[in-house]
């Protein structure tokens, strides 16, 4: 399967890297994984700011997920040159700006996972963690970051 050929058929095109807001770089190699730094909600451009539980749904939160999704792709191009060259999506971690009552990060960070899963197919299917937070960089209601191993 070729990803590129996916991603039309899902009607995604994969955004620049964004420019890191502190000391920090988008992603770094090593051996053969490639480890991106944390990625926020974004919506227009901007800090997509909420709380889940709060003033955000789950579903809102699963779609604030996906958009991170397509915005990792992006740069885990940008990392390898060629996303055919994913053996593996290794590991996700997700932060969810919520409530102290919020139960539901993991129906949230499904956005990514399945979206993740639709690109990738069985090279998709990687071990995750999704965590309820009090606060996230910007205000933003969802931040996740993904390990990948190269073939």
């Amino acid at each position: 399967m070729n990803i590129y050929a996916r991603l039309t058929e899902l009607n995604i095109t994969l955004p620049p890297v964004a420019i890191p807001a502190a000391a920090y770089v988008p992603f770094v190699q090593s051996g053969n994984l490639v480890f991106l730094s944390g990625h926020i909600a974004k919506q227009d451009g901007k800090p997509w700011v909420g709380q889940l539980g709060k003033n955000m749904s789950t579903l809102e939160g699963k779609a604030a997920a996906r958009a991170i999704a397509i915005d990792l792709l992006g740069t885990l191009h940008a990392a390898t040159g060629d996303l055919n060259r994913i053996r593996r999506i290794v590991k996700v971690m997700s932060l969810v700006n919520s409530t102290g009552d919020f139960t539901e990060q993991h129906l949230v960070t499904n956005g990514a996972s399945e979206l993740i899963g639709e690109v990738f197919g069985d090279k998709g299917a990687h071990a995750r963690s999704a965590f309820g937070v009090a606060q996230i960089p910007l205000g933003a209601c969802v931040e996740i970051e993904l390990i990948a191993e190269l073939a």
